[in-house]
C-alpha cells in the first residue's frame, strides 16, 4: 500500500471513531429525547428538511412523529413543538423551564449574546426589566404614544396622496412611518421621509429581513462554522449589521455629549443613565455592548414586523375586496371622515379588529419564533429533556391549528367573531409568541396596527394592478419571517360622505 492509500485509510479510521466517540458521548443526551427521523452524520435530518420552506418540512414530520419530536439541525437536536397544545404546555404552563433563547447563529455573530433578544440569565432578565419599564416611561402603551401614532399616520397620509393614483410599491413608504415611532422613543426623534440616511437604514433592515428569511439564512443557522468561510448572499446579512451598528453608536455618541441626567430625552439617555450608575459593579449588565444591541433589537424589531404585516394585510384585503367594503363600512359608521382613528375605537369595531387579528395570523410574520432552549434539565410529556437543549415552537402550527380555527388555511376574519359578530378572543392567537419571552413590544404593535390600518383605510381605497384572482398571497420566502411578494397598487381617495 502507497502513503496516499495509508493515509486515505487512516482518515477513515479517525473519522469513524470521532463520531463513534461524538455518539458515545452524546447517547445518553440522545436516549433522553423525543423521537424523530434518524440523523445522518454530520448533516443530521439535512435531506427530510427543505431549506426554502422549513415550516413545510416540519409539518411533514409530525404527521409521523406527533406533536413533539426531534429533528436535527446538521450536529445538534432540536425539540420541535407542533400544534397549540405543545407550545401551551411548554411556553406557558412551564414557562419559566423553557425560557431561554435558543442557538440563533446568523444573529448571534453580530450580537453575541448582548441585547434584548438574544441573550439569556440574568442578563437577559435585568434588560428586559429595564427595557419594559423605560418604554412605559416614554408612554408605550398609553396616550402619549397614540397621539405618536397618530401624527406618523398623518405623515403618511400625506405621503400617500403624493402618489397620485399611480402605481407604487409601498415597502418603504410602510418602514418610514412605523419605524418613526420606535425611532422617536429610542432616539428621541423622527427622520423626514426623505431623509438619505434614513432610507439606507431602512433598506439594510429589509435586505436583511428577507436574507434571513431565504435559504442561506437557514443554512447558516444550521452550519455557521461552514457557512462563515464560503461566500454567497448570507455574507451581506453581517455588513448590514455592521453598517447598522455603526449609525447606533453615532446615536449613542451624541447622546453621550448632550447627556443630562436630570433630563433624560429617551431610551438611550436613560441607559447611559443607568450605565453611570453601575459603573463599579463588575457584573453589570449595562454597558456600552448591551445599550448598542438592545437599541438594536427595538430599531430592528419596532420596524420590521409591524410593516410587513401592514404591507402583507393590504394585499389580502385587495384579494378579498367584499372584506375590505366591510372595512370601509365599519370605519364610515363608527370613526367617519372627519376625525382621527382613535384606539377607544377598537372596541366599537369588532369586524375591523377581527380582520386585523386574522391578517396576523394567517401570515403568521415570524412562523418558527425565536429559538428557545431549556435553562434546567425538565421533564415534558415523559421525556427527561436536558439543559440547554434547543427548542423550535412552530407558531404556524398553532396558527393553523384545526382543532383551534374552523377552516384555518382559509383567510376568515369570523375567526375572530361569535355568533353575534362581536370580537371573540382565541388563546391559540400567538403572533407575538408567548411565555416569558413575548415580545416586550407587543402592546405598541398592536396600537400601530389599529391605528394605521383605519386611518389608511379610512383615507383610501386601494386598487391593484391585476384582478384579484390573479394576486398571489403565498410568501415569498419563509424562515425566520414570511416575506410577502413586492406588488404595486394604487391608493384612490376616498370621496367624504
Amino acid at each position: 500500500m502507497d502513503a496516499s492509500g495509508a493515509l486515505l485509510v487512516f482518515l477513515i479510521i479517525f473519522l469513524s471513531c470521532l463520531m463513534l466517540f461524538r455518539n458515545g458521548k452524546g447517547w445518553k443526551k440522545e436516549m433522553q429525547l423525543p423521537p424523530g427521523p434518524s440523523p445522518l452524520p454530520v448533516i443530521g435530518n439535512l435531506l427530510q428538511l427543505d431549506m426554502k420552506d422549513m415550516v413545510k418540512s416540519l409539518t411533514m414530520l409530525s404527521e409521523k412523529y406527533g406533536s413533539v419530536y426531534t429533528v436535527y439541525m446538521g450536529t445538534e437536536p432540536s425539540v420541535v413543538l407542533y400544534g397549540y397544545k405543545a407550545v401551551k404546555e411548554a411556553l406557558i404552563d412551564q414557562g419559566e423551564e423553557f425560557s431561554g433563547r435558543g442557538e440563533y447563529p446568523v444573529v448571534f455573530r453580530f450580537t453575541q449574546g448582548n441585547g434584548i433578544a438574544f441573550t439569556n440569565g440574568e442578563k437577559w432578565k435585568n434588560l428586559r426589566r429595564f427595557a419594559l419599564q423605560t418604554l412605559r416611561n416614554f408612554g408605550v402603551g398609553k396616550k402619549s404614544i397614540e397621539e405618536r401614532i397618530k401624527e406618523e399616520a398623518y405623515f403618511l397620509v400625506k405621503e400617500f396622496k403624493k402618489t397620485n393614483e399611480e402605481p407604487f410599491d409601498p415597502t418603504f413608504v410602510m418602514s418610514k412611518a412605523v419605524s418613526n415611532v420606535i425611532c422617536s422613543v429610542v432616539f428621541g426623534n423622527r427622520f423626514d421621509y426623505t431623509d438619505k440616511s434614513f432610507l439606507t437604514l431602512l433598506g439594510l433592515i429589509n435586505e436583511n429581513f428577507q436574507l434571513m428569511s431565504s435559504i442561506w439564512g437557514t443554512l447558516y443557522n444550521i452550519y455557521p462554522n461552514v457557512m462563515k468561510h464560503l461566500p454567497g448572499p448570507h455574507n451581506k446579512i453581517f455588513s448590514n449589521f455592521e453598517k447598522l451598528k455603526l449609525f447606533v453608536l453615532e446615536r449613542i455618541k451624541m447622546h453621550d455629549e448632550m447627556f443630562d441626567a436630570n433630563c433624560p430625552r429617551d431610551f438611550i439617555d436613560c441607559f447611559l443613565s443607568k450605565m453611570k450608575q453601575e459603573e463599579q459593579n463588575p457584573e453589570t449588565s449595562f454597558h456600552t455592548e448591551t445599550l448598542v444591541m438592545t437599541t438594536h433589537n427595538l430599531f430592528f424589531g419596532g420596524t420590521e414586523t409591524v410593516s410587513t404585516t401592514l404591507r402583507y394585510g393590504f394585499l389580502i384585503l385587495m384579494k378579498y375586496p367584499e372584506i375590505k367594503a366591510k372595512v370601509h363600512e365599519e370605519i364610515d359608521q363608527v370613526i367617519g371622515q372627519n376625525r382621527c382613528p382613535a384606539i377607544e375605537d377598537r372596541n366599537k369595531m369588532p369586524y375591523t379588529d377581527a380582520v386585523i387579528h386574522e391578517v396576523q395570523r394567517f401570515t403568521d410574520i415570524i412562523p418558527m419564533s425565536l429559538p428557545h432552549c431549556l435553562i434546567r434539565d425538565t421533564m415534558f410529556r415523559g421525556y427527561t429533556l436536558p439543559r440547554g437543549t434547543n427548542v423550535i415552537p412552530v407558531l404556524t402550527s398553532v396558527h393553523y391549528d384545526p382543532t383551534q380555527y374552523k377552516n384555518p388555511a382559509m383567510f376568515d376574519p369570523h375567526n375572530f367573531l361569535d355568533n353575534n359578530n362581536s370580537f371573540k378572543k382565541n388563546d391559540a392567537f400567538m403572533p407575538f409568541s408567548t411565555g416569558k419571552r413575548v415580545c416586550l413590544g407587543e402592546g405598541l404593535a398592536r396600537m400601530e396596527l389599529f391605528l394605521y390600518f383605519t386611518t389608511i383605510l379610512q383615507n383610501f381605497d386601494m386598487k391593484p394592478v391585476v384582478s384579484p384572482d390573479q394576486i398571489d398571497i403565498t410568501p415569498l420566502s419563509s424562515g425566520l419571517g414570511n416575506v410577502p411578494r413586492p406588488y404595486q397598487f394604487c391608493l384612490i381617495p376616498r370621496l367624504k360622505h
